[in-house]
């Protein structure tokens, strides 16, 4: 698999009545003050460079932000905060990001969440998480150059272990607890990862 074709295979996923009933009602009922907006409605594909060495994992797109735009961690307060520190730190050509057609370039960096549906309350189930899991360890899979991983909370620093123990990964134990600044490094068959912790913001 590649990545545009993993990409297209997430998008037009429905596995998880509950997710796409939701995400596709955010859609068509909108917030006022986007009413006169096209909504994507639909799972959120992860984006960045393919050849990154670091991953951000969070939890699942917004209703408002990433369900409204089609990309992840766009338009809302937690894209606003992440993608300032990206710019900072030099892994983003902008501090900004409002829409698919914005010029946001990200370097060094792959931006994914643990469920690609924007889910009610903001909180996905155990069995939607399972669900999303492949995605990721797909994208992980073809991401080689992968070094560092920031998990945005405590659900992408569980979702990112349970992955990589369902795919052979050594899971320290006890289970390394997620906090902000925790950081565990991870041992696979033919590569380390280190795995970072931050509240989400």
């Amino acid at each position: 698999m590649t990545v545009d074709s993993l990409q297209a295979a997430v998008t037009a996923c429905r596995a998880c009545p509950r997710l796409v009933a939701w995400r596709e009602q955010v859609a068509k009922e909108k917030r006022a003050s986007f009413r006169d907006e096209d909504y994507w409605g639909a799972p959120v594909p992860a984006f960045g460079d393919p050849t990154a060495r670091l991953l951000v994992v969070g939890l699942a797109p917004a209703a408002h932000g990433a369900n409204r735009t089609g990309r992840m961690f766009t338009g809302d307060r937690s894209g606003d905060w992440l993608f300032r520190a990206l710019h900072r730190a030099g892994f983003a050509n902008q501090p900004t990001s409002t829409g698919r057609g914005d010029g946001l370039e990200l370097h060094d960096t792959w931006i994914t969440a643990a469920v690609r549906c924007a889910p009610p309350a903001n909180r996905p189930t155990p069995e939607e998480r399972a669900t999303c899991a492949d995605w990721l360890a797909q994208e992980i899979a073809l991401l080689p150059d992968l070094r560092v991983v920031v998990a945005l909370g405590g659900f992408g620093w569980d979702a990112f272990l349970r992955v990589l123990e369902g795919r052979g990964w050594k899971i320290p134990r006890p289970k390394p607890a997620f906090g902000h600044l925790a950081r565990v490094e991870l041992a696979g068959e033919d590569r380390r990862l280190w795995l970072v912790g931050s509240y989400h913001p």
